[in-house]
């Protein structure tokens, strides 16, 4: 014989209690992209990123401005050949300084301005009353390394040997005193260059003084002492001239 069969009604339990209830299903949520504390995340890279590079940039800013290559006396021209092109951080002070956009050639030094310096606007001036003059001195009485921008003191001295047109008597006068070279002119490294060449070393007199200073050489020759400084000139030094070129030597 074959057990009888039950039916169990939905929701009941054999026996004819209630069914135990099942787990409910959860919905899966995705994930939250903008999530706040992921956004502050973001935030917080990008602005450390930002001000890192505005501090590099800043460490960074540097401006071409004009410095000069040597050593040069105050009243100098300055030419192209004097200025060089440097890059430099000067942040609220830049505009003290001349920018290698501008063209100061032909502006005359204030002071004197040493190399490797950069050039301050406030040391140029325009010129006024000044005139260069040209001076013959055998090559045996240039220093060998005088070069424009140096200051020198030129004696005039009544010695053929110097180069002067006949023996005129006096004594060795200084006829221009801490005066700067503009050029030097004439100068030969070959090997037929000889002492006894003449060249052209050109100085910066106040124009007035100019008839002054050729009335003092009055014939005689010329010999150039190049001074160790191009600091400019002292009082006396300029006394020492004024009485050179006041009272000339006699011309015999």
């Amino acid at each position: 014989m074959s057990a009888p069969s039950t039916s169990v009604a939905p929701g009941m339990a054999p026996g004819g209690g209630p069914a135990p209830a099942g787990p409910v299903a959860r919905r899966v949520r995705p994930p939250r992209w903008l999530d706040l504390r992921l956004v502050l995340g973001v935030l917080l890279v990008l602005g450390s990123v930002l001000v890192g590079a505005r501090v590099v940039t800043a460490a960074d800013a540097t401006v071409p401005v004009w410095s000069v290559g040597t050593d040069l006396a105050a009243g100098t021209v300055l030419t192209p050949e004097d200025l060089v092109p440097v890059p430099v951080r000067l942040d609220d002070v830049a505009g003290a300084y001349l920018s290698a956009s501008t063209r100061p050639e032909g502006r005359v030094l204030a002071r004197a301005v040493r190399a490797g310096e950069l050039v301050p606007r406030s040391a140029l001036e325009e010129v006024t009353g000044q005139v260069q003059l040209a001076l013959p001195v055998q090559a045996g009485f240039v220093p060998p390394g005088l070069s424009r921008g140096q200051l020198v003191d030129v004696y005039a001295v009544a010695d053929p040997a110097v180069g002067a047109a006949l023996e005129t008597g006096g004594d060795v006068d200084l006829v221009v005193g801490a005066a700067p070279v503009q050029a030097v002119t004439g100068r030969s490294d070959g090997v037929l260059s000889a002492s006894t060449s003449t060249l052209q070393v050109v100085v910066t007199v106040p124009a007035d003084e100019a008839p002054e200073v050729l009335a003092a050489i009055g014939g005689r020759g010329l010999v150039v002492v190049v001074r160790d400084s191009v600091d400019a000139a002292s009082g006396a030094d300029a006394s020492s001239r004024d009485d050179a070129v006041a009272e000339p030597g006699p011309t015999g």
